[in-house]
């Protein structure tokens, strides 16, 4: 039993040896630390638009559904076209008609023109002549513009997507009828994406000043360099706040529409106490870190944070001192800590 126990001591003791020695450690250092406003914001597509039917039929085909990518040009769905088929096709006769009609009408004003020069006929069956022709000709160029109508709107049974984008939303299932203005499908181009923020009016001016900002995502923890900043120019009356629009990279992935963001923008900068983000860790109500002393030893120690500086190291306001060593895995850390405080 004896010899067991003290087996058990020593492997502890050499595990917390070991995995003490393993630690990645990072110094607690004064840094340069931009200064910035922070304002919640969303992320809304520059590009976003619902696809409509413009003629009245039974859906046919829908090729896409939501989350699919369509590229330009692509068939979205397309709505039974036969009795816009028909209607062109009886537009098509009744030009042929009156093409027909106007051939008869030319070659008897030409005919007319002959007769009073040999004095058959006079000048008022002459002028008759002329009338009925310009009015064929007149009733050729309204069936023409009826027939391309005609073409036009059985176009408008084969539904294209107008730039290449993804399906955030369907309204409608394969079977259904559809009606003019009745929403088909959602869609935004990824590649032009926006952040807006409603920020105080009494900010604007650093804002503008300061000319720089960055995203935060907190759903995914990625931090973003905006484009280009822009300030509405037009202020809300009754809250005396305006909409900053953030452009955000066109090689941006995984973000859509109505994400939740942080727009922080960079008003200034100054010396500020930063730790890496990776050695903080959350255990209940506390926040801390783990500090490794010179022997090696890790133990958790409580810190107040402030403002994140950027992804990677965030401001310590209390419970740290600069020059200290944080461990870079926490985990690891605390396991080490435990087997020391075992042994």
């Amino acid at each position: 039993m004896i010899r067991a126990a003290l087996f058990v001591t020593l492997s502890l003791a050499a595990t917390g040896a070991s995995a003490a020695e393993a630690l990645k450690t990072a110094p607690v250092e004064m840094r340069d630390m931009d200064l910035s406003y922070t304002a919640e914001a969303v992320v809304e597509a520059v590009r976003q638009s619902t696809v409509s039917a413009q003629i009245a039929g039974r859906i046919v085909d829908l090729r896409f559904d939501v989350g699919d990518y369509v590229k330009k040009g692509q068939v979205i769905a397309r709505i039974d076209e036969r009795a816009a088929t028909q209607a062109e096709a009886a537009s098509v006769a009744q030009v042929r008609e009156a093409q027909a009609a106007l051939a008869n009408a030319r070659a008897q004003y030409e005919r007319s023109k002959q007769l009073l020069a040999q004095k058959f006929i006079s000048q008022a069956a002459l002028d008759k002549a002329q009338a009925d022709y310009r009015a064929a000709q007149a009733r050729v160029t309204a069936l023409l513009a009826g027939a391309g109508a005609a073409a036009t709107e059985r176009s408008f049974a084969t539904i294209v997507a107008p730039y290449s984008g993804v399906v955030s939303a369907r309204y409608v299932e394969l079977g259904e009828m559809a009606t003019p203005g009745k929403p088909l499908l959602t869609g935004f181009d990824p590649s032009s994406l926006r952040v807006v923020a409603t920020v105080p009016q009494a900010q604007v001016a650093a804002i503008q000043a300061g000319a720089r900002a960055r995203v935060e995502l907190p759903s995914s923890g990625k931090w973003i360099d905006v484009k280009n900043i822009l300030v509405v120019p037009s202020a809300d009356p009754r809250t005396h706040t305006t909409r900053i629009r953030l452009e955000l990279p066109e090689d941006v992935r995984g973000v859509y529409p109505g994400v939740y963001a942080r727009a922080h923008f960079v008003t200034g900068s100054a010396l500020r106490l930063l730790v890496p983000r990776a050695a903080v860790v959350h255990r209940s109500e506390v926040t801390g870190v783990y500090v490794v002393d010179d022997k090696g030893a890790a133990r958790l120690r409580q810190v107040r944070l402030g403002e994140a500086a950027n992804e990677n190291y965030i401001e310590v306001l209390a419970g740290l001192k600069p020059g200290e060593r944080v461990a870079l895995d926490p985990v690891r850390a605390g396991m080490a800590d435990e087997a020391g405080a075992r042994h």
